[in-house]
């Protein structure tokens, strides 16, 4: 196990400077952020030579990722171009964002999984009919639809909760922002679990322990669920980094300070340091998501061994 975790390990630095690198490159490939930083008006000649010399932004795009990279692996992200180190930005919005990735989680384990076994032992009936239908129509609204209607009636009409999130992103805020976030990857999980347990019901390690007289649910727990778990968890691993990344829309709705609002606002200026630290750290996110799932299967899957 120690040698695989090493040998993934290693994997990882080629896919961590490929990855990094092509987002250099995409996000400098926007535009000139000095010339965005100052807007219509634009800079006068001496004040971008400057700017462009403090940034690096004077120097082949090679020669910027590979100062860049250097200053990240001493801790330094680089400063925004409002004056204020990227490193302060996120310590501000990878906290909240990190609340609201595992309040959507919590909720795509315990609904999702839930609902997913359920229906998958009952495949056919009334209820796993009408599961399919609503997780399909849930797949089907987007997500600022789904949002914007319970932050109107909840927040607005009824005056359940607040409308918007405050700057600290407290976790009692973020309960039905989560839930919005984590929709679409809920009925997802349902329909992974759902086909994955029907599926392994059948098998004839499940008909062997039944034969033995095992209880019902010592079947399902022990022996069922952990070996159709393993396509679910596959999927959990990867949206780790989805939920984080990908909540853009939800933090919009509920001006959720996150890293999807700090990524907004730093395309949309053109911040290329903030856009660029934010996204080295998703990747490693990513990339260490993976690897936990990974080590996960063994626990699964007492078949699944590394060496």
């Amino acid at each position: 196990m120690g040698r695989y975790v090493i040998r993934r390990l290693l994997q990882m630095i080629p896919v961590f400077v490929g990855a990094t690198f092509l987002i250099f490159l995409m996000v400098y490939a926007l535009g000139d952020p000095v010339t965005a930083l100052f807007g219509e008006r634009g800079p006068d000649p001496a004040t971008a030579a400057a700017l462009r010399e403090q940034f690096n932004l004077d120097k082949p795009v090679w020669q910027q990722y590979l100062l860049y990279m250097g200053k990240i692996f001493t801790g330094d992200f680089g400063t925004a171009f409002n004056g204020e180190p990227v490193t302060d930005l996120m310590g501000r919005a990878f906290p909240i964002s990190a609340r609201l990735m595992l309040v959507a989680l919590f909720f795509e384990i315990l609904l999702g999984i839930t609902l997913g076994v359920i229906t998958g032992l009952r495949r056919g009936r009334l209820l796993d009919t009408s599961v399919l239908v609503l997780t399909l129509v849930v797949i089907a609204i987007p997500t600022f639809v789904l949002g914007t209607t319970l932050q109107f009636f909840l927040g607005v009409e009824f005056g359940w909760i607040d409308p918007a999130v405050g700057p600290e992103g407290r976790l009692d805020e973020l309960i039905v922002p989560g839930l919005i976030l984590s929709l679409v990857s809920l009925a997802y999980v349902t329909r992974l679990t759902r086909t994955s347990v029907a599926e392994n019901v059948r098998a004839d390690y499940v008909r062997t322990a039944v034969a033995k007289g095992l209880p019902r649910r010592r079947v399902t727990v022990r022996h069922l669920l952990r070996n159709s778990l393993i396509p679910v968890v596959t999927y959990l691993g990867a949206d780790i980094g989805n939920l984080m990344a990908g909540a853009i829309v939800t933090e919009r709705i509920f001006n959720i300070q996150g890293v999807g609002y700090q990524l907004f606002q730093g395309i949309l200026r053109q911040n290329s340091p903030t856009v660029v630290g934010f996204v080295v750290v998703l990747v490693l996110i990513f990339l260490l998501a993976n690897l936990l799932v990974d080590l996960l299967y063994a626990v699964l899957d007492p078949r699944i061994r590394y060496a």
